[in-house]
């Protein structure tokens, strides 16, 4: 349709059709990347606790809190993606309890975009750590559990990788 509507837009310059089969066609999942979303979530939330009332902090308000909303929706489309395209079949029958987990995480990544509480994040924290120890368990991997090297030392689910 939109091949279509270029062409009757510019004639004189058609486009060749193109197409795309998948998200993600390497068939590469990985939960790292939300547990990294959901962290940097709370660290925006702790960094606006520590906030004044100067104009530089008033400004800085803004930046922490635009960021933390874009990497709380970054944690729901990174979970989606997984949970869509990942968990199928024999994965559904085994944990049929990541359906309501998910659900749990876009709830809580909601509320974690609607407000700067570092309580809300936490439990976006928790959420998806609980996932990543389910997505590890699924390709055979064990887990672990570290505060992570970084702020917001939050405690992380980590894949123990030989």
């Amino acid at each position: 349709m939109l091949h279509k509507l270029l062409q009757k837009i510019d004639q004189k310059h058609a486009f060749s059709q193109v197409s795309a089969h998948c998200d993600i066609p390497c068939g590469i999942y990985d939960s790292t990347p939300a547990q990294i979303f959901a962290l940097s979530v709370l660290r925006y939330c702790q960094q606006i606790d520590g906030l004044g009332d100067s104009k530089e902090d008033q400004a800085k308000l803004v930046r922490l809190v635009a960021d933390k909303e874009k990497h709380a929706e970054s944690v729901k489309h990174e979970i989606r993606v997984i949970w869509g395209d990942y968990f199928k079949g024999e994965l559904l029958e085994k944990y049929p309890n990541i359906h309501e987990l998910t659900h749990n995480i876009m709830m809580a990544g909601s509320a974690a975009k609607q407000s700067v509480s570092v309580e809300k994040a936490q439990k976006l924290v928790d959420l998806v750590n609980e996932f990543a120890e389910i997505f590890w368990e699924t390709k055979g991997v064990e887990t672990y559990r570290a505060t992570c090297p970084y702020e917001p030392k939050a405690e992380t689910v980590y894949p123990k990788l030989g």
